[in-house]
């Protein structure tokens, strides 16, 4: 009460206050300013922003963003707390504790980027490569075209392997270009997402120790369902991002690096060409550096921390082989039923496919596009076409998460068999 009756003759004298400056004379120069600030706004509120948010609710069936779990929707609902509060860091040590679980390693530099699957990529390269050093990218669809943009906008001297969407390479021929370029950085994607193609790595890492060069690893697409083991595989530096198979919105990258990485990134010439994802203060935010204090760098997305915790926990839960394996049944059931469709899968070898990103050619004489717009029309269901270097040659087919389930690989067979019947297909 007496706070309140305090506010209110604040108020008061403020008020009084005002008036009597108004009735002073005024200066010329002052008066249009003046004016100004109390004239109305010409800008009026938009009317679209005025209406009530409506979001509609579709089978999330493409590459990524996957539909997340209720858990997880909750989680990410909870009360905002501070960024820097004791207990946002408890959460953010949990994380970090789920990431070194969900990569199979033991780093310590291990965190989660406040961003997508690009901002770790960028955080990869910004960090452990300087300009006018030299980095080798194998290029076999869109995320190898990225990571060499990415590399030759720093500075970088970029080499690249080229092979077409879905191709793989042998470890001959990566030995043969880490020996010819000398790089400090080699990058492959495991889960080629525009291809539907999980990439082998057994034996690369132990190459690029041999040539003293840092191995890069994107999982986006593939963590939790398709096999990676981070110290084991001999991964300097291993990312994914949160809205695959992880299960959680889109926004936040778990990245991790190994004491070889650290060495080179902390030991750099020049400073990273990003402050916000410069590892030097990124470290410390997320207490890895060994000192007694967090200080402020920047404001994570707490929200987005909240949702990965608990999608992080659910995968623990669930166990990391258990997942590998349910995906890879759940893929061979989707395979099955487009082959008995008379559909071709674009990677042939099933080794070589990756769980949760089918890619299915596109039917001769079918436009894919119109193909994709029917089956949102009347079946509320998101397939999406290739990407990249793979537009034109794939239609994508994601179950992942919490939508790897067979009844959801059967609405995705329907959908194609309805497209298939009611689409125009051109003469041959």
């Amino acid at each position: 009460m007496m706070q309140r009756t305090l506010f209110r003759r604040g108020a008061l004298l403020a008020q009084k206050a005002a008036v009597e400056v108004s009735l002073l004379p005024m200066s010329a120069p002052l008066q249009p300013r003046l004016d100004r600030a109390m004239s109305s706004v010409t800008i009026p509120p938009p009317e679209c922003i005025l209406r009530p948010l409506e979001v509609p609710s579709r089978y999330l069936f493409g590459p990524g963003p996957s539909n997340v779990p209720p858990r997880v929707l909750a989680a990410g609902g909870r009360g905002i707390i501070g960024h820097l509060h004791p207990e946002m860091y408890e959460i953010m040590n949990d994380i970090k504790k789920g990431i070194q679980y969900a990569f199979q390693t033991q780093n310590n530099m291990t965190i989660a980027m406040s961003g997508s699957g690009h901002a770790a990529m960028e955080c990869a390269v910004f960090n452990t490569v300087e300009p006018g050093e030299s980095v080798l990218v194998a290029v076999n669809g869109i995320w190898g075209e990225r990571v060499a943009e990415i590399a030759e906008r720093m500075g970088a001297n970029v080499h690249i392997m080229v092979k077409a969407p879905g191709g793989v390479f042998s470890n001959e021929e990566i030995e043969k270009a880490l020996a010819k370029h000398k790089p400090v950085l080699f990058f492959l994607t495991h889960g080629e997402s525009s291809a539907g193609l999980a990439h082998p790595v057994d034996g690369i890492g132990d190459l690029c120790r041999k040539h003293n060069t840092l191995f890069l690893v994107d999982t986006v697409a593939s963590l939790g369902a398709s096999p990676i083991f981070m110290d084991q595989q001999n991964i300097d530096i291993l990312y994914t991002g949160s809205q695959k198979a992880l299960n959680a919105p889109p926004g936040t990258a778990p990245i991790s690096f190994n004491e070889r990485a650290c060495q080179k990134m902390f030991n750099r010439k020049t400073k990273p060409v990003s402050y916000l994802f410069d590892m030097a203060h990124l470290s410390n935010y997320w207490g890895n550096d060994g000192q007694p204090a967090r200080l402020y760098h920047h404001t994570g997305p707490v929200s987005g921390f909240f949702s990965l915790r608990e999608s992080l926990a659910i995968l623990a839960e669930k166990g990391l082989e258990e997942s590998w394996r349910h995906h890879r049944e759940v893929a061979g059931y989707l395979w099955k039923g487009l082959e008995d469709m008379g559909l071709k899968l674009f990677i042939q070898n099933k080794d070589l496919r990756l769980p949760s990103v089918t890619t299915i050619a596109i039917p001769e004489g079918y436009n894919w596009r119109e193909m994709l717009q029917y089956i949102m029309k009347h079946h509320n269901m998101e397939i999406t076409g290739g990407l990249g270097p793979s537009t034109g040659m794939v239609i994508r087919v994601g179950l992942m998460g919490y939508n790897c389930q067979k009844t959801n690989a059967d609405m995705v067979l329907a959908a194609l068999a309805d497209a298939l019947k009611n689409c125009k297909k051109s003469k041959a």
